[in-house]
């Protein structure tokens, strides 16, 4: 892992494998214990601790090999936590991972300082928060630093158990950042749906307000003309019973007549 310094919280964090340039920026406070800075002035040693102090990426220190004891134990805690460097007055700084082996006082003190750190940057104590999520990263880095020291093996294997943790917890932030952008357009294509059929809605609403009124205009139009044909109809049937009646009358008269006329002649006879 390589340290990565965060000016804008004032925190160190470490990520495994990342190569690091020394930065020209003061040494933040940091769980991790390291060793006194010590001064490099002259190009020759700038370069030598460039090359020497940082590790490509994806490489640590062969277990076996040339050197043994603290010098290989010292090789591999610098590529677990590089040397973290800063310039002051044309003077470059840097401070080596601690490989003194650590007490039960050191992991004792360890816990009270994780705590009183929580504290003071009033980390959350439930729910995603990046100062305990930071603050536990250290922890955990110091704790891999301790345990290296005491057996290499075991502290490169929780490197990778480590490694395989922010792995994991990067795919998850992805898969939720992901989830919200996808989350999001669902969103704003629901409230432009929304939209347009709130104006669909409208413009029916519209319509058969119209409708609703061409249909009493042709209801008032039925009734005008339902109404003037009764009149018309029962000024027909008086007239037709005026006719009849008429008809009648004269038919009437002329039977009279024509009896009287038939009378007439018999009595003539």
């Amino acid at each position: 892992g390589g340290i990565a310094l965060s000016p804008a919280r004032g925190t160190c964090r470490s990520f495994a494998g990342q190569r690091r340039h020394p930065a020209m920026i003061p040494p933040v406070s940091t769980l991790v214990k390291y060793d006194a800075a010590q001064s490099i002035t002259t190009t020759n040693d700038k370069r030598a601790m460039m090359s020497t102090g940082t590790m490509k990426k994806g490489t640590l220190a062969p277990i076996e090999g040339a050197k043994t004891g603290a010098s290989q134990t010292e090789d591999i805690l610098n590529s677990i936590l590089p040397p973290r460097s800063h310039e002051s007055d044309g003077t470059l700084w840097v401070q080596n991972v601690s490989a003194t082996p650590a007490t039960r006082l050191d992991v004792i003190n360890l816990q009270e300082k994780l705590d009183a750190q929580l504290q003071a940057r009033q980390a959350r104590e439930t729910g995603i928060c990046p100062v305990r999520e930071e603050l536990y990263a250290q922890c955990f880095d110091e704790l891999i630093r301790q345990v290296t020291i005491n057996c290499a093996e075991r502290g490169l294997l929780l490197l990778r158990v480590r490694d395989e943790a922010r792995m994991s917890i990067a795919a998850y932030q992805t898969l939720y950042e992901s989830s919200v952008a996808f989350g999001m357009r669902k969103a704003l294509g629901g409230e432009q749906g929304k939209s347009d059929a709130e104006a669909r809605i409208a413009h029916l609403e519209g319509r058969e307000a119209d409708l609703e009124r061409q249909v009493a205009e042709l209801k008032a139009r039925c009734e005008s003309i339902e109404r003037r044909e009764a009149e018309r109809r029962e000024e027909e049937e008086k007239r037709h019973a005026e006719e009849v009646g008429f008809m009648q009358k004269s038919n009437k008269q002329l039977k009279q007549q024509l009896e009287k006329f038939l009378s007439a002649e018999k009595n003539a006879k």
